[in-house]
C-alpha cells in the first residue's frame, strides 16, 4: 500500500472518530451534570480519552511517516506502536481515575435524576458507538494499523458500557435503585482492561513479536516454487513498522550450481519477494549433494523423534575434513540444549560413523 494514501485514509479516519467521540462526549457530559449521574459522566470522559487517542493517532502516523535518516536508516516506522503506548498510559489513567470515583460513589450512594430525554441521548450513543467502531476496525485491518483497530475495538466496548449506563438510567427511574456507583465500577474494570490490553500490545510491537504466520508461510511457498530451489528455512522477518519490514532465508540448492547461477538465483528471490510482500530478505544459501540422500532421510528422521524438534535442514558432508554439519529447529520447550546436542551427536554419529558431527540449533521463529 502507498505509504502516502495509508496516512491519508488513517488521518480521516481518526478525524471522523474525534468529531464522533467529541460529540458524545458532550452531550453525556450535560446529562451527567444535570443528572448528577458518576456513571454517565466518566463514560463522557471515556470519550473524551477516546477523541485524545484519535489525536495522537494523527501525530502519530505523521511522526512515523518521515523519510529514512542517517540515524534511522530503517525508518521512523515504531513510532505507531509508541504511539500505542501512550494511547494505553492514557485509558489506563482515566480508568483507574473513574474506579476511585465510582468508589466514593459506592459508600456515599445518591439517587440521580433522569429524564426521557437522557435516555434518548444515550440510546443514541450507544448507536453511534458500534458504528463508529465497525468503522474504524474496517479502516484499520483495511489500512494495518493497529492504533485503528484498538480505537474501533474500544470504540465497539463503549457501545456496551454506555448500554450498562442505560440499565442504571432505567433502574433510577422505574424502581428508585442507587447502581450508578456499581455501574460505574464495572465501566472503570473495563476501561482498564482495555488499557492493558492496549499496553501489553504496544509494548508486545515494540520488543518484536512473531511475525504472521500467513505471510511467513506464503513468502516460503512463493521461494519454494522457483527454479532450483529445494526448499526455504530460516526465515526471519524485522518489523520497523506496518507497512516496512526486512529480513533472511536460507534455501538449499544443488551443490553443482555454479557462483554465477547462485548470485543470479538470489536476486531473483530478493526482487520476487520484495515486489510482491514489500519485504527485503537477504537470501543465504545451503548446498545438498544427492550422494548422501538416503543418509539425510534417516538422520532427519531420527531428530524427528525427539520432542520437540520441528525439522533438520543444511545437511552437508565434507569429505575432505569428515565433518557433517545440520541445523536442527527446535522449539523453546527444550532447556537443556547442550546435553540434547550430545545426545543427537551421539544417534547421529551411529547413521554416519565416518564422520564427525556438528548440529546446531535453530529457533522457531516462524510459523
Amino acid at each position: 500500500m502507498d505509504p502516502i494514501y495509508r496516512k491519508k485514509k488513517i488521518t480521516q479516519t481518526s478525524v471522523v472518530g474525534i468529531a464522533a467521540n467529541v460529540f458524545l462526549s458532550a452531550f453525556k457530559a450535560a446529562i451527567g451534570i444535570f443528572s448528577g449521574s458518576v456513571a454517565i459522566i466518566l463514560d463522557a470522559v471515556n470519550n473524551l480519552t477516546d477523541a485524545l487517542s484519535s489525536v495522537i493517532t494523527i501525530i502519530g502516523v505523521k511522526l512515523a511517516s518521515k523519510k529514512p535518516d542517517d540515524k534511522h536508516p530503517f525508518g521512523h516506522g515504531r513510532i505507531e506502536y509508541f504511539t500505542t503506548i501512550i494511547i494505553s498510559l492514557i485509558v489506563l489513567g482515566a480508568g483507574l481515575s473513574s474506579m476511585i470515583e465510582s468508589v466514593k460513589k459506592i459508600i456515599h450512594p445518591e439517587l440521580p435524576n433522569f429524564n426521557y430525554t437522557a435516555i434518548i441521548i444515550i440510546v443514541a450513543a450507544v448507536i453511534v458507538k458500534i458504528l463508529l467502531g465497525a468503522y474504524v476496525k474496517r479502516q484499520g485491518k483495511k489500512l494495518n494499523s493497529d492504533a485503528l483497530i484498538a480505537s474501533g475495538t474500544d470504540a465497539s466496548f463503549d457501545a456496551i458500557l454506555s448500554a450498562s449506563t442505560l440499565i442504571s438510567v432505567i433502574a433510577a427511574m422505574f424502581f428508585d435503585l442507587s447502581i450508578d456507583g456499581i455501574l460505574g465500577a464495572v465501566i472503570s474494570v473495563f476501561i482498564i482492561k482495555a488499557g492493558f490490553e492496549l499496553l501489553t500490545e504496544g509494548i508486545g510491537n515494540v520488543l518484536g513479536g512473531r511475525a504472521d504466520s500467513e505471510t511467513t508461510k506464503a513468502i516460503k511457498q512463493t521461494i519454494n516454487e522457483m527454479p532450483n530451489v529445494l526448499g526455504s528455512y530460516d526465515l526471519i522477518l524485522h518489523n520497523y513498522g506496518p507497512d516496512y519490514a526486512i529480513g533472511s532465508v536460507h534455501i538449499e540448492i544443488d551443490d553443482t550450481i555454479s557462483a554465477a547461477e547462485i548470485h543470479k538465483m538470489t536476486r531473483n528471490i530478493q526482487n520476487t519477494i520484495l515486489d510482491k510482500f514489500k519485504i527485503f530478505l537477504t537470501v543465504g544459501v545451503y548446498a545438498v549433494d544427492s550422494a548422501h540422500k538416503e543418509d539425510r532421510d534417516k538422520i532427519n528422521k531420527t531428530a524427528l523423534t525427539h520432542e520437540g524438534v520441528l525439522g533438520t535442514h543444511g545437511i552437508y558432508f565434507d569429505e575432505e575434513e569428515k565433518l557433517l554439519s545440520l541445523d536442527v529447529v527446535i522449539d523453546f520447550s527444550i532447556k537443556n540444549k547442550a546435553e540434547f546436542c550430545k545426545t543427537l551427536q551421539s544417534e547421529i554419529k551411529e547413521i554416519c560413523p565416518d564422520y564427525n558431527v556438528v548440529v546446531n540449533f535453530d529457533a522457531n521463529y516462524t510459523d
